[in-house]
């Protein structure tokens, strides 16, 4: 079902609906030659091209001579105004919700898709071209992790995300190292996904979070805390589980007079419904969401409100509202819920349910230990994900069976708000134990699968509808849109976990061949066994222990406290 319609979303070129998209006929021929002249000077359109693999891609000679122009598999093919990548023969899974398109022709110029079509005779080919023969492959849009963290571990979190597939992320903590991050992954300097950032996080005087995280306590404090990230370039405002009911109106208001939008925990001190009520863009992790949806909600009120916040046990409040939450699922009411659907479907709240997380916290604190995506986590970083699994992971049989059992009603929960038309948005909460960057959203999509999504559905939620949600020109592979896209070995829509078996990926029109696709594996590897400074760790959480990405020479114990995550492990304020 599709998402609800957002107005501050830019709608696709042409309308995901409409024929000439997916052919490329008409319209987005005409808009292909209108490219091509107006900033594509010295293209000559030849006819079909000798194919050579994706894996290593080739210059198209109109003399037919496949061997004419062998590109370089150094590294990212880089997009330019006349940089042109044709993919040819793959079956096309266009993100617009239509069905698969077997032998498509794709065309990108510069950083724009500008023809797409099964007609190969009629594929208005640049000369120069860089062919991608995707014969027997399955081509998708780029995917997106919508709850992210620590993209300042500058060689291993960016190169992953592109090397899964993940093209554009959505940056759940903003902080100057953050920023610097993205300012040189849009320049070029660096190669990683777009990124829309949050605000640091804004939180009550009693909070889980250290710095970087802003407390505020009166609504004028809270006010400044939203002028002041709207200084700093955030594109949204992040909150957090612990604010007072003034303080997030107070938040609400002014980021409406900022022009900004609020998203992030629920502030469990209001219900869902009033903080849905006062522009919530989406809820993060279905933190309090059970409670709403149960057939108690007002008895469940009623103890949430009992239960104090004690600055010297931040998490003792926590660690009640996931027993509470866990209850409230036992307890869920069809009728109750399809009222408070409804209503999140007025208001445009979306949910990031970040089941990612949520499975890990349910787990055995062993359940990950061996995972071979561990190589990519520096040492240190494992130690903290070891340690933190442990503060919430049930430990007896009676424990595993009640956490699975939760789980299981959370993954249900999900399917129904999306068949309510809920928007819902595929995140991970990459930087949390064992919520692996890039690797993480193949994850993702599965436990959506498991909810009941389809796999065309839940690769929506990941594509079209991520982009939606962020104001991106992104998300589906039709004409006009920015050329990110991904090619698989096999058919996601057969099978969602096939979406693990990258071949090549497009970034903003830069094409990365499955040769430089494995570098970045092995550097990322290589990366993890370097001291944390060196991998890009010191001082990302702007707490004093480094001097930014690159930190003080040798410096390695800093990873707990300059390394921000999102707090749905609450440890020490280190975090």
């Amino acid at each position: 079902m599709e998402p609800p319609s957002l107005p501050d979303a830019p709608e696709p070129v042409a309308g995901p609906d409409r024929a000439e998209e997916g052919t490329g006929e008409g319209a987005g021929r005409r808009a292909f030659l209108r490219r091509v002249s107006a900033g594509g000077a010295g293209l000559a359109l030849t006819g079909a091209l000798p194919l050579v693999s994706a894996g290593n891609a080739q210059a198209a000679d109109p003399s037919g001579n496949a061997d004419a122009s062998r590109a370089t598999t150094d590294g990212p093919i880089a997009a330019d105004a006349t940089t042109a990548i044709v993919i040819m023969g793959g079956t096309l899974i266009d993100g617009t919700g239509g069905p698969a398109r077997p032998n498509q022709v794709i065309v990108i110029v510069g950083d724009r898709i500008v023809w797409v079509g099964g007609d190969t005779a009629r594929a208005p080919i640049p000369s120069g071209a860089r062919i991608v023969d995707a014969r027997g492959k399955y081509v998708i849009p780029g995917l997106s992790d919508m709850h992210t963290h620590w993209t300042v571990m500058e060689k291993i979190v960016p190169p992953l995300f592109i090397a899964n597939g993940v093209t554009s992320v959505r940056e759940m903590w903003g902080y100057p190292e953050v920023r610097d991050v993205r300012r040189r992954i849009d320049s070029g300097e660096l190669l990683g996904p777009r990124m829309v950032m949050a605000s640091t996080i804004l939180d009550g005087t009693v909070s889980l979070l250290g710095p970087p995280s802003v407390r505020v306590g009166t609504p004028e404090e809270a006010r400044a805390a939203v002028r002041q990230a709207k200084a700093d370039g955030c594109d949204f405002i992040k909150i957090y589980s612990y604010l007072s009911p003034e303080c997030l109106h107070a938040i609400a208001d002014e980021a409406r007079l900022q022009k900004l939008q609020f998203a992030g925990h629920h502030a469990y001190r209001l219900s869902v419904g009033e903080v849905s009520d006062a522009g919530m863009r989406s809820f993060e992790h279905l933190h309090g969401i059970p409670v709403p949806l149960s057939s108690d909600e007002e008895g469940f009120r009623r103890r949430i409100a009992a239960t104090p916040m004690d600055p010297a046990d931040p998490r003792a409040f926590f660690r009640v509202m996931r027993e509470l939450e866990r209850q409230a699922a036992g307890l869920y009411s069809p009728a109750k819920a399809a009222r408070v659907y409804a209503r999140w479907v007025r208001n445009g709240t979306w949910q990031s349910p970040t089941l990612t997380v949520n499975r890990v916290m349910s787990s055995p604190a062993d359940t990950y230990a061996r995972d071979p995506r561990l190589k990519y986590i520096p040492p240190d970083l494992r130690a903290f994900w070891a340690d933190a699994v442990r503060v919430y992971a049930p430990a007896t049989p009676e424990e595993i069976a009640q956490q699975r059992e939760f789980l299981d009603r959370r993954l249900a929960m999900v399917r129904e708000m999306y068949l309510a038309g809920v928007g819902v948005i595929a995140g991970t909460d990459v930087g949390n134990p064992y919520c692996f960057p890039g690797f993480g959203i193949h994850d993702e999509l599965e436990l959506l699968v498991e909810a009941g999504l389809t796999p065309h559905q839940a690769l929506g939620t990941a594509t079209r509808d991520a982009a939606r949600f962020m104001g991106l020109d992104v998300g589906t592979v039709v004409p006009g849109k920015a050329a990110d896209l991904v090619v698989l070995e096999a058919d996601p829509l057969r099978d969602i976990r096939n979406t693990r078996r990258v071949d090549s990926v497009v970034t903003r029109g830069r094409l990365i061949t499955s040769a430089h696709r494995q570098r970045l594996l092995d550097d990322a590897e290589a990366a993890a066994q370097e001291p944390s400074t060196a991998a890009g760790l010191g001082g990302a959480g702007g707490t004093g222990a480094g001097t930014g990405a690159g930190g003080a020479a040798g410096a390695r114990v800093s990873v707990r406290s300059a390394m921000p995550a999102c707090g749905c492990f609450p440890l020490p304020a280190t975090i």
